[in-house]
């Protein structure tokens, strides 16, 4: 058993063209692409924000890469306006060279006390035996998912518009989140404020998580 930490990488974007696209998009409603300046964007998208006509921000999209543990995607497939692709346990089987025959785990470093997480780790240890037995038995990959825990790692690939994105990362960064999906969205979060401040710069986030456990950042050319 292999005990990884979490990451999350973005592809690399213009935060100003995305905005520029959506300012063009939006005056289509009124017929105003002749006030189009190298900075009106800038209140035209606090404005549609601030009337909640928000319903623009859908003509852009983004799209993350992520490693982390099943409850985090279970966490986020509850959003409807995304698309998931997430690394199957129906199909990955963890016997196999190719993962390096042992099953990943998710630190879990919000777990602080010591014998809590030695009793964690002793546990995670203990299934990944079972696993195995299992596979030596001859049982499906079918079969032996059944037994992996929250804590197992898997990668996805996730794509959500603007729109959604905000809504999202509304609610999965603030102090009423899971702590493994604050660690992963606080710094996607920050990313987006940097570059779309218009659109971002309002969204509160748990500013208390210590920064020390955000996952790592990575952004993909």
């Amino acid at each position: 058993m292999k005990i990884v930490e979490p990451w999350i990488e973005v592809e690399k974007i213009d935060g100003l063209q995305i905005m520029k696209k959506i300012e063009r998009a939006c005056r289509t409603c009124y017929r105003s692409e002749g006030n189009i300046t190298e900075d009106s964007y800038k209140n035209l998208l606090k404005n549609c924000i601030n009337r909640g006509h928000e319903s623009v921000l859908e003509h852009e999209k983004v799209t993350i890469r992520m490693c982390c543990d099943i409850g985090v995607y279970k966490d986020l497939t509850r959003h409807r306006f995304a698309s998931f692709s997430i690394e199957s346990t129906r199909y990955c089987s963890y016997d196999k060279d190719k993962y390096g025959n042992e099953i990943k785990c998710i630190n879990p470093s919000y777990i602080e006390d010591k014998e809590v997480y030695k009793e964690w780790k002793t546990c995670m240890e203990e299934i990944e035996k079972r696993y195995m037995k299992m596979k030596e038995l001859g049982a499906s990959t079918d079969m032996c998912r059944l037994i992996l825990p929250h804590s197992t790692a898997a990668e996805v690939t996730m794509t959500a518009d603007i729109r959604e994105w905000k809504h999202i990362l509304s609610l999965r960064t603030s102090n009423k989140a899971h702590p493994a999906i604050r660690q992963l969205l606080i710094p996607l979060l920050k990313y987006f404020q940097k570059e779309m401040p218009e659109i971002f710069e309002n969204v509160e986030y748990d500013k208390d998580f210590d920064e020390k456990k955000y996952a790592e950042f990575r952004i993909s050319e």
